[in-house]
């Protein structure tokens, strides 16, 4: 099995086969971590380095076991500990790095586009871990495998994705990925929180009522709000905010069906999500976070040259 790029950049550049092929794969992976032995030779001789330009934990921690499940050797990254701080800039930084004979390069940078800057000028594989406010690929298709996971299909599913879309890479990687897979999709939240052009632009439907939403979904994929990305007041505070989109257990018991929750992470608990709702029988959360190793380690490998 190998994919039509040679790099992982973002969902808008993956066919629907493409997606079809990884989800597959971390199916197979996934039965692998299921074993008492969960490391294979799949990418032995392989070195990755990891470049994270961002704070992350999750993502991370996610890719960094995919990787040793996989045999591969790793390097990790981070710009504060780096000549990044001395004013290097980010070709220098990878070019030294490729002296060192890497194969492949996992990036998150908060410059929407970064990786593909990268991928212009660098012989080495490209997944981007998540650039600005641009896609999070790994995340849209973990996302995908715990739904495929939990309805058996995509095709004509109904994802509500809810919260700070304006800012959300993750909301990105979704709608691409899930329209592309024929689920319909509904983006939900403050009108200062969804970019005006959405409807238009990517073929979803808009709603700024979360009970609406909240009924017509099958499963509703809960974002967290990106204060860190937002350069002006965009609505008047957290708790206003939670009084009028925060998922409580009241409301979800309210609906006329029983809908499944996702969470990309971390939770705002309290704010978007209350935690008898993030801990509840109806969020697959979890399943998520342990779904990320197993799709890691799918697109890893067939991006890899041992893949080809």
């Amino acid at each position: 099995m190998q994919l039509s790029t040679k790099h992982l950049l973002g969902i808008r550049d993956l066919t629907r086969e493409d997606i079809q092929t990884i989800l597959t794969t971390a199916s197979q992976f996934k039965e692998v971590l299921q074993r008492p032995v969960k490391k294979v030779p799949s990418l032995r001789d392989i070195t990755i380095v990891n470049l994270f330009f961002e704070n992350s934990t999750r993502t991370r921690i996610s890719f960094e076991l995919a990787e040793k499940r996989l045999s591969a050797d790793t390097i990790s990254f981070t710009a504060g500990t780096s000549s990044v701080k001395k004013g290097e800039t980010l070709l220098d930084t990878v070019n030294n790095i490729l002296s060192m004979k890497v194969d492949m390069v996992v990036m998150r940078h908060s410059s929407s586009g970064a990786p593909h800057f990268l991928a212009r000028h660098i012989p080495a594989a490209i997944i981007n871990a998540g650039d600005g406010i641009n896609e999070h690929p790994t995340q849209g298709l973990l996302d995908a495998f715990s739904m495929q996971e939990r309805f058996g299909s995509l095709k004509g599913l109904k994802v509500a994705i809810i919260g700070d879309i304006m800012h959300s890479r993750v909301a990105m990687s979704n709608i691409y990925l899930l329209k592309k897979m024929g689920a319909e999709v509904t983006v939900a939240g403050p009108p200062t929180l969804i970019p005006v052009h959405m409807k238009e632009a990517f073929d979803v439907r808009v709603e700024y009522n979360l009970r609406k939403a909240l009924e017509w979904c099958d499963v509703a994929n809960v974002l967290r709000i990106q204060l860190e990305r937002q350069n002006q007041v965009l609505f008047s505070s957290l708790r206003e905010y939670s009084l009028a989109y925060g998922i409580n257990r009241r409301l979800l018991e309210s609906l006329n069906r029983e809908i499944v929750i996702m969470h990309p992470g971390p939770i705002n608990r309290g704010v978007e999500l209350d935690s008898d709702v993030a801990d509840s029988g109806q969020s697959i959360i979890l399943q998520q976070v342990e779904n990320g190793v197993a799709v890691r380690m799918a697109a890893l490998y067939l991006l890899s040259p041992q893949a080809s």
